[in-house]
């Protein structure tokens, strides 16, 4: 085996999946401040507000097509960097609009098995009507970091008196 281009294969997966852990943890942060912006009395924001009303949401499907149409133009343009990098870059978008997706999802419908958050933080938002804390969808760390995370103790009779029900157990489509 050519010591090179292991070496250089080597590199090539090294440099996708610094990729990866980039894109993904950008794509929180631009949720982040999506939501947050989501939030200020702009005509941008009736369709969000109008979420805020219902309180449920679209099914992890139509949850993650909405993601990816807000993603879809920032997938490309890694590639024009290198080849490693746009499809590090890509996969790690496409992967956290389904993480992002699903987390939305349970937070609406099962709230408890948010096992990655010590609060599940969208849920809260939703259940205390935070207009101005609790931002994140799929992580908490951008409230923490912009000092918008207020915990509460949200764990009350409303969510330990739901049946049991598993992580997966929720609205798809």
């Amino acid at each position: 085996m050519n010591r090179e281009k292991v070496k250089r294969d080597m590199e090539s997966l090294l440099t996708g999946v610094l990729s990866f852990i980039v894109a993904f943890t950008f794509a929180s942060f631009v949720e982040y401040w999506v939501h947050r912006w989501m939030h200020k009395p702009l005509k941008f924001g009736e369709r969000h507000r109008d979420h805020h009303r219902r309180n449920e949401g679209q099914g992890v499907l139509w949850e993650f097509r909405d993601y990816i149409k807000g993603t879809f133009l920032m997938m490309f343009p890694p590639f024009l960097i290198s080849i490693p990098i746009g499809l590090g870059w890509m996969i790690g978008a496409i992967a956290y609009a389904a993480f992002s997706s699903y987390a939305h999802q349970l937070q609406h419908e099962n709230p408890t098995k948010c096992f990655w958050m010590e609060m599940p933080v969208h849920y809260v938002h939703h259940k205390y009507n935070m207009w101005h804390h609790n931002f994140g969808l799929g992580v908490d760390w951008w409230d923490h970091i912009f000092g918008t995370y207020k915990a509460v103790d949200w764990l009350t009779e409303d969510e330990t008196s739901q049946p049991e029900r598993g992580q997966w157990q929720l609205r798809w489509w």
